[in-house]
């Protein structure tokens, strides 16, 4: 297929009325119908992707709002049955909508959303996060901010709501509440988020309008007001959590094989063998771990063997001026010029990179978690993409041969190439297939696969930047072997003492996998315990992506074209892996 159209849908109508685009169907229009009705009931996801919404509001995160949006769920589905696919692209898209609409539901009948509780991505999280997202530019776009902002308490009750009604076993279901670990963690977060010093108190001196001039004094009054709200309300929410579920939570961190199997589908969009995935991902990083000694021990002279010689190499580099940065404004020119360096090296070159995606900004976020992570372009292209990188507090000094490698994942080739490519592909695909559809295990999975990718271009030669690489993927396989092994009740590697895992044998793998500080790699490891199945998924995802891109080599022989490859896997936009496989391996598939 050739490179995507990009077209503005006309208001009130479809993309099949502007010229040279597919002609749209009966599938499109409801799956175009679906994005709507969802948007209306999350505007906290119609803010992540960069759909209009309400964004004075917050979703309902009480049991009735789960309920109202399974229901759509439901709905939708049923009406999908009565359809038929009358070309490739409705094939895909009606199979992947099945998929992910389905796996949804069953998390559902399990519980899962209503208990919904981790130290990275449930809504106590959330309603703080999309406030990153807003615009900041002029005095109405801070007073939209603060009505959000002032609605979080609301939200927090709500979702404190569901956690009791998972907790009660309400709707049928058996009760289930989050691992003692992450009520523990979330209270603090919460206590954070209340205090004196957190986000909350110190929004309202640093707002500013675009042009930074100080905000009118009624809508600052109305900023410290919300923010002032908003403290009361995570203040509540430690407390709640105290009661209500730290006393009755487990100590026992794992989900079980059973459970594990739902969460690993729905991050993946495939089913995958989770005993043979795990010996996988021991061999895995035992292959990766002789990469970086070997590595290692040529650039520091040492030897391989030597069970010191990775961190002695890291610390070398790490001292090496030519990697050193200083300063969070010369982090951020850094990340920007590496971003804009990789896309002119690959655009017309290895890809198709429409013009609107030869834009993509490197920010530092607002947080201090450590997490670095993408923001896609808006559905209308003005919020461009973005990377974040969210700095610990104190952290002054940053080693780039750690993160040349991170701007290949969240920049280009990775997640702005890929989401963004389903973005501006308004020509051929529906509002749900460009915007909605994610997988984990596509997303990620591509993402470490354009990692490697560019080490297979020549651009990590550099020892130390291929050092950062390897490293990166370390901490890939090693989430691997931790969650599954973990959740599932899989025997612990002999490296940590063999038999049953414990939290000190998960601890003892990471810090021997990854060369991150030590507060890093704790969060790290919580993420993994409380959020079953989403960390395997970026190694799971890139073995994967491999394998899709070795059997179309061998069916194509002489004939296979990479850049052909992944124009075509890239144009189906975030698909279940099983889908993804199946479309691009059968022919004239969009």
């Amino acid at each position: 297929m050739g490179r995507p159209l990009t077209a503005t849908t006309p208001e009130g109508g479809h993309p099949g009325q502007v010229s040279g685009q597919r002609e749209w169907t009966a599938i499109d229009k409801a799956a175009d119908a679906y994005v709507d009705a969802v948007v209306a009931l999350r505007p906290l996801l119609a803010t992540a992707v960069g759909l209009p919404g309400d964004e004075s509001r917050l979703d309902d995160l009480s049991p009735d709002g789960i309920a109202e949006r399974t229901d759509l769920d439901r709905r939708t589905l049923r009406g999908l049955e009565a359809l038929t696919a009358v070309d490739a692209t409705d094939a895909v898209t009606l199979e992947a909508m099945r998929e992910r609409i389905g796996v949804g539901l069953e998390q559902f009948d399990a519980g899962i959303p209503h208990a919904e509780l981790n130290v990275l991505a449930s809504p106590m999280q959330a309603v703080r996060d999309v406030l990153d997202l807003m615009p900041t530019d002029t005095a109405d776009d801070w007073a939209t901010l603060a009505q959000r902002m002032s609605a979080i308490p609301l939200a927090l009750e709500q979702w404190h709501a569901s956690l009791l009604y998972a907790r009660d076993g309400a709707g049928g279901g058996k009760g289930r509440v989050a691992a003692r670990r992450q009520v523990l963690a979330c209270i603090e977060q919460a206590q954070g988020f209340a205090s004196q010093t957190g986000f909350f108190a110190q929004l309202p001196g640093r707002a500013r309008l675009g042009e930074g001039d100080p905000l009118p004094a009624s809508v600052l009054a109305d900023l410290e007001a919300a923010a002032a709200a908003a403290r009361v309300g995570y203040g509540d929410t430690a407390r709640r959590l105290s009661d209500d579920l730290a006393p009755i939570a487990s100590e026992d961190d794992a989900c079980g094989r059973e459970a594990y199997g739902l969460h690993s589908r729905f991050f993946l969009g495939a089913e995958v063998d989770l005993a043979e995935t795990y010996a996988w991902g021991v061999a895995e990083l035992a292959d990766i771990r002789a990469q970086m000694a070997a590595l290692a021990a040529s650039i520091t002279g040492g030897s391989a063997s030597d069970p010191d010689i990775v961190a002695a190499a890291a610390q070398a580099l790490d001292d090496d001026p030519r990697y050193q940065l200083h300063g969070t404004d010369a982090l951020r020119a850094w990340m920007q010029e590496q971003a804009d360096t990789a896309v002119d090296a690959l655009a017309g070159a290895h890809f198709d990179i429409p013009d609107p995606l030869r834009r993509i900004e490197a920010r530092i976020a607002p947080t201090q978690t450590g997490g670095i992570y993408y923001t896609s372009p808006s559905d209308d292209l003005r919020r461009p993409g973005a990377m974040w990188w969210s700095v610990p507090p104190g952290v002054t000094t940053f080693s780039t041969w750690q993160e040349q490698t991170t701007v290949y994942h969240e920049g280009v080739p990775g997640h702005h190439l890929q989401i963004g490519q389903a973005v501006v592909n308004s020509a051929q695909l529906n509002r749900w297939r460009r915007m909605l559809s994610w997988t984990s295990g596509h997303g990620e999975g591509w993402a470490l696969y354009a990692e490697r990718l560019m080490d297979e271009l020549g651009y990590l030669a550099d020892p130390g930047n291929r050092l950062g690489m390897l490293d990166a993927a370390s901490l890939r396989a090693a989430r691997v072997v931790i969650d599954i092994g973990v959740h599932c009740g899989f025997e612990a590697p002999e490296a940590v003492g063999g038999g049953a895992w414990t939290y000190d044998k998960a601890w003892a793998l990471l810090r021997a996998s990854a060369l991150i500080p030590e507060p890093m790699a704790r969060f790290e490891l919580d993420r993994y315990l409380g959020w079953p199945g989403q960390a395997p998924s970026y190694k799971i995802g890139e073995r994967l992506w491999l394998d899709l891109r070795e059997q179309v080599r061998a069916r194509e022989g002489a004939d296979f074209d990479l850049r052909a490859f992944h124009e075509r896997a890239l144009a189906m936009g975030g698909v279940g892996l099983d889908t993804l496989r199946r479309a691009v391996l059968t022919p004239q598939a969009p």
